[in-house]
C-alpha cells in the first residue's frame, strides 16, 4: 500500500507489464467464452476431468452467469481505464464500479462449489476481499475527485482480478504435469489460484514500488550532509 507523494508522476507501464496485461485480458475473454460455450452447449466425450469440471459449474448455472458475464464485462471496460489519460466519460466510471462490485459480491457464492475446496475457498475470500477493498478505495478517492490515489487503486483492483487469468496458465502446467504428480483439479486447483492470484498481487505492488522508491531516494538528505548535521 503507498502513499502518494504530492505532485508525483503515475508509474509508467514497460513494455512487458503491457504485453502480460494484454495476455491476461485475452486470457480472461477467452475463459469466459469458453464457459459460456459448455453451458450453452455440454461437450460430451472430452476430457474427463474437464467434463467433471463443465458438470461442477452447470450445476449453478445461474450463479455462474451472474459472475462471469459481469466479469467478461468488467475485462473489457478495464483497458479503457489503465489507458486513458483524459478524463473518462461517467458511464464508464459507473460501469467499471458497478460491474466490478457485482463480480466481487457473486464470487462468495460462487466458492459454495469451489472445485479445489478449502484451500482455493481460502484464496477467494482473501483476494476478493482485497479486490471489493481496493475497489471501494479507488471509489472513495473518486468522489472526493482525488485522482491520483484513486488510479492506483483502481489499477491494484484490476490486477487483482486479473488473477484469474493467471491461474490458467498454473492450472495448465498441473494438468501437464498430472500423469507425473497424479494431482487431480480437486488437489490442485487451490495451488494454482493462491499462485495465480499472489502474482498478480506481488508484480503490481513491485511496479508501483518502483517509481515510489526513485521518488524516496531522489528526496532523502545527502548522506554527508546527515553526518555533519
Amino acid at each position: 500500500m503507498e502513499v502518494d507523494s504530492p505532485g508525483q508522476q503515475p508509474p509508467r507501464f514497460s513494455l512487458w507489464l503491457r504485453i502480460g496485461f494484454w495476455i491476461c485480458i485475452a486470457i480472461s475473454v477467452a475463459v469466459v467464452l469458453r464457459r459460456l460455450f459448455a453451458l450453452v452447449k455440454p461437450s460430451e466425450g472430452g476430457p474427463p476431468q474437464m467434463d467433471g469440471l463443465d458438470d461442477a459449474f452447470a450445476s449453478h448455472s445461474a450463479l455462474t452467469l451472474a459472475h462471469i458475464l459481469p466479469a467478461l464485462l468488467f475485462v473489457v471496460i478495464a483497458p479503457v481505464v489503465v489507458f486513458r489519460r483524459a478524463p473518462r466519460p461517467a458511464w464508464i466510471n459507473i460501469a467499471f464500479y458497478s460491474l466490478g462490485a457485482i463480480v466481487g459480491l457473486t464470487a462468495y457464492p460462487m466458492s459454495a462449489y469451489a472445485i479445489g475446496g478449502g484451500i482455493e475457498r481460502s484464496a477467494v475470500f482473501f483476494f476478493d476481499t482485497l479486490f471489493l477493498f481496493s475497489l471501494a478505495r479507488a471509489w472513495g478517492y473518486q468522489r472526493n475527485d482525488d485522482s491520483m490515489p484513486a488510479r492506483r487503486w483502481e489499477l491494484r483492483s484490476i490486477a487483482i482480478l486479473l488473477g484469474i487469468a493467471t491461474t490458467r496458465p498454473v492450472m495448465g502446467v498441473f494438468f501437464a504435469t498430472g500423469r507425473a504428480t497424479h494431482l487431480v483439479p480437486q488437489q490442485f486447483f487451490g495451488i494454482a489460484f493462491w499462485i495465480g492470484f499472489s502474482i498478480n498481487v506481488l508484480v503490481f505492488e513491485l511496479f508501483v514500488a518502483r517509481p515510489l522508491s526513485r521518488a524516496t531516494r531522489s528526496q532523502a538528505p545527502n548522506p554527508r550532509l546527515r553526518s555533519a548535521l
